[in-house]
């Protein structure tokens, strides 16, 4: 048989965005365990005092709801994913028919949940201070601002993301496979933001 009549092999290629962001991930998870060993340490550290009179201060149910927010826009996110990878980028019905959501009302609800849960964050920050607990006051309110700070940072980049994603599947005449691989690459960083907020609330919230 001669090689032109050689049927030719498919290869099917990794996505090299997919692939990027899993790689940028993985250096993100790096820079949350180097926050976790620092929260850890200076608790052994500090001994068991500081941390009880500090985590008294907490409003547990409060943090509860806003981690509870949090971890279901997580769901909203990948019916989202599931409405782009069916090229769907809007609603097909009304807005109260939510069987027929597109991927831009799932990402619209997931952006207001993920405001809600800044919002949230920024509340609990102020009624902290409030009670004298600042990032400078004592070495727990150091290492709390900073691990549950960088969160929040990455949470309002996950909300700037969504938005370029709605932004930019509106000014697309075409919904094709270019946004909805942009779609599902959004809907990795945010599972990963939510997962790390899962360990982040164990951490701070439930292990006194």
């Amino acid at each position: 048989m001669s090689a032109l009549s050689t049927p030719a092999i498919k290869t099917n290629r990794p996505n090299l965005v997919a692939v990027g962001t899993i790689v940028w991930l993985s250096s993100e998870l790096m820079f949350f365990a180097a926050l976790f060993a620092m929260y850890f340490t200076t608790r052994a550290v500090q001994g068991p005092k500081v941390w009880l009179e500090s985590t008294g201060m907490l409003n547990i149910p409060f943090a509860a709801t806003n981690t509870t927010v949090l971890v279901l826009s997580s769901v909203t996110c990948q019916y989202g994913v599931f409405a782009a990878e069916r090229f769907q980028a809007r609603r097909t019905g009304t807005l109260w028919q939510v069987s027929k959501w597109g991927m831009r009302e799932w990402f619209a609800l997931t952006f207001l949940m993920g405001a809600f849960f800044v919002a949230g964050q920024v509340y609990e920050y102020a009624m902290l201070v409030s009670e004298s607990l600042s990032l400078s006051s004592n070495p727990y309110g150091s290492v709390f601002y900073m691990t549950t700070g960088f969160h929040g940072l990455h949470v309002t980049g996950g909300l700037i993301a969504f938005l370029i994603v709605l932004i930019r599947v509106f000014k697309a005449q075409k919904f094709g496979h270019k946004q909805a691989t942009t779609a599902i690459v959004v809907s990795y960083y945010w599972h990963f933001v939510d997962i790390v907020w899962i360990a982040l609330f164990s951490a701070i919230y439930l292990i006194k």
